[in-house]
């Protein structure tokens, strides 16, 4: 009889699981791949352990609990991957377990708190503070004002319940980390914090300013969904199940500012760089690799593309790439030769073919990631009398995608968008009444449409 590969092999060899110090909120492939990945490799990740929790459904706590915080995470190469058992993660929790959540927010050891949710899960409104029409909102609010201890459904809701409970508890000073691609995360999540502390117990507000540092970070590495063919590589090439692998790419990038009140990892050993202004690295990489992969994701399935790596090997797509990176190079506030070893790096990665980075992926919630990764520059191109065609080109493949034109929908802020005025009135309401601007966009959209 042949006997298959074992199920579920991981086990700590006798070594404890660090003792935690961090949680994380948003258990997904790209923390596994970066944030965890980070302290996994600092030079004192014995005594950084990290409590990771999912932002909505429970599979994946529930998976990697059965694995004992363990996973492999597959880095893949132009020419070979390399397999590795990541360690950082010390216990997983669903969502829904409000009192471990808290309970550890109320724990002195634990001195920082990071997050992936992704653009949308800081449910921000048009002037940038918290969307007060939103209902999940709006409940998390309601729910905070009858019971301190309440569970949440929103990041910041479950954050400002946990600061609460840390205050209680006299456990002292915090920081708190955001590693999601919105310019100036770490003031972004600050003022939402505190807006919603503001409206839930005012009090908690002052404690907040006195005792949670807000770190602004940068982050890059692509992590592509994990596919049963990487399930299976893992299974086959190392003889075990691993029920939640992360592909990754060699690449990885994270850059911060701020203090750390309470100690953090030793994470520059591992590589991250920590600097007084992070806003260039943030330019350099929202707009230069973010935005060219949104404009890749609206535009390339046009052309028969489904992935990165196929719509680069396009000299169509490449020239798009190209125009675009001259129109935001200027504004990034980076030294010329610094950009140009950066894009060079892009294309090598974006070509990577055994990285396969689905543009479908990349175009979900496109009404929040575009206003970070296209309308600055536009916006900037335009005061300077410019109407910017990489820009055109990335808005009116949006709107073609929002109207039935490449991979499926799936972006809730786009909700009631079926042409390109309410497209433009949801993106930016100062578009559509850009005469010249609207009729670019217009005219890109029909060339896109058209072949």
């Amino acid at each position: 009889m042949t006997v298959g590969p074992t199920p579920v092999p991981f086990a700590r060899d006798n070594r404890p699981a660090p003792p935690v110090r961090m949680i994380h909120l948003g258990l997904g492939n790209f923390f596994r791949a970066h944030q965890a990945w980070y302290t996994a490799h600092a030079a004192d990740s014995g005594e950084w352990g990290i409590a990771a929790f999912t932002g909505r459904s429970p599979a994946v706590a529930e998976t990697l609990s059965a694995q004992d915080g363990l996973y492999t995470l597959v880095t893949r190469a132009h020419e070979r991957d390399e397999f590795e058992t990541v360690r950082a993660l010390s216990h997983t929790y669903p969502a829904s377990d409000t009192e471990s959540w808290l309970g550890l927010f109320a724990t002195s050891q634990v001195a920082v708190v990071t997050l992936t949710v992704t653009e949308a899960g800081y449910l921000r409104g048009e002037d940038g503070g918290l969307d007060h029409q939103d209902l999940a909102v709006a409940a998390d609010i309601a729910a905070l004002r009858a019971d301190v201890r309440a569970g949440c459904s929103t990041a910041v809701g479950r954050l400002v319940a946990g600061l609460a409970a840390r205050r209680a508890a006299g456990a002292g000073p915090i920081a708190l980390v955001p590693c999601d691609n919105l310019p100036g995360n770490g003031a972004v999540l600050a003022r939402l914090v505190r807006e919603f502390a503001e409206l839930t117990q005012p009090s908690l507000t002052r404690w907040i300013d006195s005792h949670v540092c807000f770190v602004t970070s940068a982050v890059d590495r692509i992590t592509p969904a994990t596919t049963p063919d990487d399930s299976a590589l893992v299974e086959r090439t190392l003889g075990y199940r691993d029920a939640a692998p992360v592909v990754t790419e060699p690449f990885r990038e994270w850059v911060l500012c701020g203090d750390f009140p309470a100690g953090r990892p030793g994470w520059e050993s591992s590589g991250a760089v920590f600097t007084s202004d992070v806003t260039p690295y943030e330019n350099r990489k929202l707009w230069l690799l973010n935005g060219a992969h949104s404009l890749l994701a609206y535009t390339a399935p046009l052309r028969g593309h489904r992935t990165v790596a196929s719509a680069v090997r396009d000299q169509v797509c490449r020239t798009w790439l190209d125009l675009w990176w001259r129109e935001a190079e200027p504004h990034t506030g980076l030294p010329g030769a610094d950009l140009g070893a950066y894009r060079r790096a892009l294309l090598e990665r974006f070509a990577n073919p055994r990285i396969r980075h689905r543009l479908e992926q990349i175009a979900m919630d496109g009404s929040k990631k575009l206003p970070v990764r296209i309308l600055p520059v536009l916006h900037r191109e335009r005061t300077a009398g410019r109407i910017p065609e990489g820009a055109v080109r990335a808005i009116a493949g949006w709107v073609c995608h929002l109207t039935g034109h490449g991979v499926p929908v799936s972006d809730p802020g786009a909700a009631g968008v079926h042409d390109i005025d309410s497209a433009l009135a949801r993106l930016d309401p100062s578009l559509g009444v850009d005469v010249p601007l609207r009729a670019a966009i217009l005219n890109e959209m029909h060339r896109l449409r058209n072949g």
